[in-house]
């Protein structure tokens, strides 16, 4: 009962439009300054109140209803970044995770097309972020998806890094410029031989394979400059920024513009 009233409040939710976005910055830990923004969608429930992805995107997922949010996310998104950059700001980068349903979808090379020319955007403003186990299940079919959204010049980066069990053959292939490395192995750094070694291993992986890198869940100075000191330099974490909303991060864009 309570699964099946969740389901029909999430429905709800998306003809209501109950959703907003938080973004994240991603930083340069080096100098401190901004490099991108990821949007991380949360459901203004009206009486459990605000609610975090964990609690709703896993039910979207099995129902199908994610289509829809990742369209509303992806459409929103772009536009407030479009607006940034014409307010003579520089949020970077948009990073958007997108689901496998949304990548199955045989139109979803048209919308991001459309969201593009509608919103005025420039298609390297945006980075679709792809769950490694996700890319494992059906792989030809998502390499060849991505490569013609990598055509359009969007940049593509595999999300939770390490954690997917990819091969390192299929990595070659696909059309990818960034890895994420997945917050599990940050949490005990600098103090876990393990979790350094895992770390470390795909510091050189992507160096090897010319690809940029960002580590995410970054808590404490002390991870921070570990990475620093490995030469992984992009972060996106409470010990950074927490998600704003977005006139909170027009703020801060402003602030940095200014001091800049």
């Amino acid at each position: 009962l309570q699964r099946m009233s969740m389901q029909t409040s999430l429905r709800e939710a998306i003809d209501n439009k109950e959703f907003i976005i938080h973004y994240q910055s991603q930083i340069n830990a080096s100098n401190n300054r901004l490099v991108g923004v990821e949007a991380l969608v949360r459901w203004e429930h009206p009486t459990m109140g605000l609610l975090q992805p964990d609690e709703f995107i896993p039910l979207a997922e099995e129902t199908g209803m994610i289509v829809e949010i990742d369209n509303w996310v992806m459409n929103t998104a772009m536009d407030q970044m479009s607006s940034w950059y014409k307010e003579g700001l520089n949020p970077g980068v948009l990073g958007l995770n997108i689901s496998m349903k949304q990548l199955d979808k045989l139109n979803f090379l048209q919308q991001i097309e459309t969201c593009i020319t509608s919103h005025d955007f420039n298609s390297n403003w945006l980075e679709l972020e792809i769950t490694e186990g996700h890319m494992m299940k059906n792989h030809i079919e998502i390499i060849n998806t991505l490569q013609k959204i990598a055509d359009l010049g969007v940049n593509i980066s595999i999300d939770d890094f390490g954690t997917g069990y990819s091969s390192l053959s299929l990595l070659k292939q696909l059309p990818i410029n960034r890895l994420k490395i997945d917050k599990s192995f940050i949490e005990d750094l600098p103090d876990d031989e393990e979790d350094i070694a895992i770390v470390d291993s795909i510091i050189a992986l992507a160096r090897s394979l010319k690809l940029e890198l960002i580590a995410e869940g970054i808590e404490t100075k002390e991870q921070a400059e570990y990475l620093i000191s490995k030469e992984c330099t992009y972060v996106q974490g409470h010990y950074c920024y927490h998600p704003l909303p977005a006139e909170q991060l027009t703020a801060l864009l402003t602030d940095e513009t200014i001091s800049s």
